[in-house]
């Protein structure tokens, strides 16, 4: 519901901008660039849906050699306990336990490509599971908003942007981009732990948590011990090299189960092409709705609206330049990434507005297009509290954001 009032809202506030344009401010050619707008935004969607195709392919194809050769059994060992409490909905050994773990791994390890698939999968499966087909379940609604919050350990991607513009150590805002993500994370985790009623003081449950805490601190001390310049490179070369060892175990491995593997790969690869043509409607709706916001010149007038209320109150400063990253950043990851890249250009990687642009880019995911895509791809309409809970955990790691990058980087 949340989420159909946002859309409705970004066609009825560019018309109204529109409208000021045209009759108060003469500008004639306003309606033009909001119509050629939803044109090239939706050819946009859909050439991003093509894209999609070939990865969906791929990894739901690889996915299903993993399922045929029991990988499911080895994750629910290892991680049964902490599944059965986090998602009390799913019964031991299901399908949905693979692509689950896949793409909460795939998030740490920075990798959003073969995320994207895996989430999707992992939606199917949980669907399977759902009574109500029309309206998310609890363990929907859990893995989406885990997801929406991205926790990354290394944002691969930003440091190699901070490289580009020639930053004097790159990975100087790793640290301050882990502790934001961090809170943004747990935030989510435990808002939605609440409202499902889940027991955080369960022992085997907090057991598991202390165990992600204690690994995100031993992971912040080797890579601050480590020199700056060998961050990007160390990270990249660990996570691209546990990606395809996965690929190559699910294939050995169902080699010695005596599993057809062309054949399971091929089974799978047809599940995804065929989720990613169901997938089209919801991207061309969304991104169609986020460009005219856009192009209206809506978040412009945002921006404006939020700084005469910081000087009304004497609250200033310079992360009011790196605004334009945080309110991009839940409705699109490019959008964000352009406006991060636009303050590195304008004020420099190593100024302090720079930083605070690369650790908003760094701290949540795109919270409302993720909503949009994994629901979407399977027919649900009612995503509950999703999106508010997604958007709380958001501003409370965006102000988060401002608070660390100010006590890493800022000089009086």
């Amino acid at each position: 519901m949340v989420l159909n009032y946002i859309w409705i809202a970004f066609f009825v506030v560019a018309f109204v901008i529109g409208c000021v344009q045209q009759f108060v401010f003469g500008n004639q050619e306003i309606f033009k660039e909001l119509v050629d707008t939803t044109f090239k935004s939706s050819k946009g969607a859909f050439e991003l849906a093509l894209g999609l195709t070939g990865a969906m392919a791929m990894w739901l194809g690889f996915m299903k050699i993993g399922e045929k050769a029991g990988i499911v059994k080895i994750l629910t060992y290892l991680f049964g306990p902490f599944f059965r409490r986090l998602f009390p909905e799913i019964p031991p050994n299901h399908p949905a336990i693979t692509p689950i773990f896949m793409k909460l791994s795939a998030n740490l390890l920075g990798l959003d490509n073969a995320g994207t698939p895996l989430g999707i999968k992992a939606m199917k499966e949980m669907q399977t599971l759902n009574e109500t087909p029309d309206v998310a379940s609890n363990a929907q609604i859990m893995f989406t908003i885990l997801n929406t919050t991205g926790m990354t350990l290394i944002p691969i991607t930003i440091l190699a942007y901070r490289v580009q513009w020639n930053a004097h150590n790159p990975a100087d805002v790793f640290i301050p981009i882990l502790l934001s993500t961090s809170i943004a994370f747990f935030s989510a985790f435990i808002i939605t732990a609440l409202i499902q009623r889940i027991n955080l003081l369960d022992v085997v449950l907090l057991g598991y948590m202390l165990g992600i805490v204690g690994f995100l601190s031993a992971t912040i001390y080797y890579f601050s011990s480590i020199p700056l310049k060998q961050v990007s490179v160390v990270s990249g070369v660990v996570s691209n090299f546990l990606l395809f060892s996965v690929i190559v175990f699910f294939i050995v491995f169902a080699m010695a189960r005596k599993v057809n593997v062309y054949e399971a790969f091929i089974e799978g690869a047809k599940e995804g092409f065929e989720t990613s043509v169901k997938i089209i409607p919801y991207l061309v709706a969304f991104i169609v709705g986020i460009a005219v916001f856009r192009a209206a010149g809506a978040l412009d007038i945002l921006l404006r609206g939020v700084e005469a209320i910081t000087d009304y109150f004497g609250i200033t400063g310079e992360y009011i330049f790196a605004l334009p990253v945080a309110f991009l950043k839940p409705l699109s990851g490019s959008g964000a990434s352009g406006a991060m890249n636009d303050v590195l250009k304008v004020f420099g990687p190593d100024s302090l507005m720079g930083q605070l642009a690369c650790v908003f880019q760094g701290t949540t995911d795109t919270a409302l297009y993720i909503i949009a895509l994994y629901f979407g791809s399977v027919n649900i309409k009612k995503t509950r509290y999703t999106a508010p809970v997604s958007l709380i955990a958001y501003f409370l790691g965006m102000v988060a954001a401002i608070f660390i990058t100010y006590i890493f980087f800022y000089k009086d």
